[in-house]
C-alpha cells in the first residue's frame, strides 16, 4: 500500500469511527443552532452529493492515531477525536464570518446561508458542547478528562489569540515574519498539536510520549498552515473549493506575501505597493501578485520552511518509535499523515 493510501485510509476510518458520536452530541443542539452545525459538517443535503463538504477529519485521525502510536484503544480517544473536530469547525464557523468567506468546501459557507449571527451560535454552542464530550458519560471525573479539558482550554486560548492577530493584521500594510508565523502557530498549529495531546493522554501514554506527540503535532499543524497558503494562491479551484487567487483578493498576508515583502527585493517592494491598493475586478491583477510573490522568493521560502517542519515532525515520531511502548504500525500510520499533509493538493 502507498503512503497516501495507508493516509486516505486512515483518514476514512476516523470518519467512520467518529461519525456517529458527532451526530449523537450535535443531535442535541435544538432549531437553528442544530440546523446550522449539521450544515456545517456537511450533513444536510444542499442539492451535492460532494462528500468533502464534511472535511478531511485530520485532527479526529491524529487524535486516534495517537493513542494507538503509545499502546491504547483508540476507542477510548473518541471524545478526543469528536471534541477536536467539534473546536475545529468552531473555528471555521468564526473564521468565514471574520474574513467574510463566502465558500467553505466546495459550496457557501454557513454564514451566507443562516446568516453571521446563526453562524457564530452555533459556533459558541459547539465551544460548549466540546468540552461537556471530553468529561466522559454522565459527567464522568476522571483525571485525564480534566488534564484534557485543561489542554483543550489552553488551545482555545491559543486559537482566539491566532484569530485577533489575523483580525488585527488586516489592517496593517505588512507585517513581520516572525509575526505571521506566531498567527499561523496559534490559529491552526496549536489545535493540531492539542488533538495529538489528547490522543496520546487517553491513550495512556506516558509524559514523554505525551509531550512528544504534541511538538509531533506543533510542527505538522505548521506545515498543514504553510500547505495551505501556498494553496490559497496556486491552488487548483476545482479541487480546493476555493477562488484561484483567493488570498491575494483578499489582501492577505499570507505566509508567502509576507515572505515576499520582508526579502529587500525589487518584486518584493512592488508586491507591498501594490498590495496597499485596492483591488481591481478581474484575475489578472491578482496573477501579477503571484508573480510577484514567486519572484521575490515567497513561494520558495514558504516551501523550505514547510519542509523543515515536516522534518521535525518526522525526527519526533522516530524519538516515540525509539522509546519503550511505542506501536510501530500506528507510528507508521502518523508518518503517512504527514506525508499525505505534506504533498496535499486541498
Amino acid at each position: 500500500m502507498s503512503e497516501r493510501a495507508r493516509a486516505e485510509s486512515v483518514l476514512k476510518d476516523a470518519a467512520a469511527t467518529c461519525d456517529a458520536h458527532l451526530r449523537h452530541w450535535v443531535g442535541q443542539l435544538d432549531g437553528a443552532v442544530g440546523q446550522v452545525t449539521a450544515y456545517q459538517f456537511g450533513w444536510t443535503n444542499d442539492g451535492s452529493p460532494d462528500r468533502r463538504h464534511g472535511g478531511k477529519n485530520v485532527r479526529a485521525a491524529l487524535a486516534l492515531g495517537c493513542a494507538r502510536a503509545v499502546g491504547g484503544d483508540p476507542q477510548r480517544a473518541v471524545p478526543a477525536a469528536v471534541a477536536v473536530e467539534m473546536v475545529h469547525n468552531l473555528s471555521l464557523l468564526y473564521d468565514d464570518v471574520l474574513d467574510g468567506d463566502a465558500l467553505r468546501r466546495h459550496r457557501a459557507a454557513a454564514w451566507e446561508v443562516f446568516g453571521p449571527g446563526a453562524a457564530t451560535r452555533s459556533a459558541d454552542a459547539l465551544l460548549m458542547l466540546a468540552f461537556e464530550v471530553l468529561a466522559g458519560p454522565d459527567g464522568e471525573a476522571e483525571a485525564v478528562a480534566g488534564e484534557a479539558s485543561a489542554a483543550l482550554l489552553d488551545t482555545l486560548i491559543q486559537l482566539a489569540v491566532g484569530e485577533s492577530l489575523d483580525v488585527l493584521f488586516e489592517a496593517a500594510p505588512r507585517i513581520e515574519l516572525s509575526e505571521c508565523l506566531e498567527m499561523v502557530s496559534g490559529k491552526t498549529a496549536s489545535l493540531i498539536s492539542c488533538a495529538c495531546r489528547l490522543g496520546a493522554l487517553h491513550g495512556g501514554g506516558g509524559p514523554a510520549q505525551v509531550e512528544t506527540l504534541a511538538a509531533f503535532g506543533h510542527d505538522l499543524g505548521m506545515t498543514f498552515q504553510l500547505v495551505d497558503d501556498l494553496l490559497g494562491i496556486w491552488g487548483d479551484e476545482a479541487v480546493t473549493g476555493k477562488p484561484v487567487f483567493a488570498d491575494l483578493r483578499a489582501r492577505k498576508l499570507s505566509v508567502p506575501v509576507v515572505a515576499a515583502m520582508a526579502s529587500n527585493t525589487a518584486a518584493g517592494d512592488e508586491l507591498a505597493r501594490r498590495y496597499a491598493l485596492p483591488a481591481g475586478p478581474g484575475r489578472a491583477g491578482e496573477a501579477e501578485l503571484a508573480r510577484l510573490v514567486e519572484e521575490a522568493g515567497g513561494r520558495r521560502w514558504t516551501v523550505e520552511r514547510a519542509a523543515e517542519h515536516a522534518d521535525g515532525a518526522r525526527r519526533r515520531l522516530r524519538s516515540l518509535a525509539d522509546g519503550p511502548g511505542a506501536v510501530p504500525g500506528a507510528v507508521a500510520d502518523l508518518d503517512a499523515l504527514c506525508e499525505l499533509i505534506v504533498n496535499r493538493s486541498y
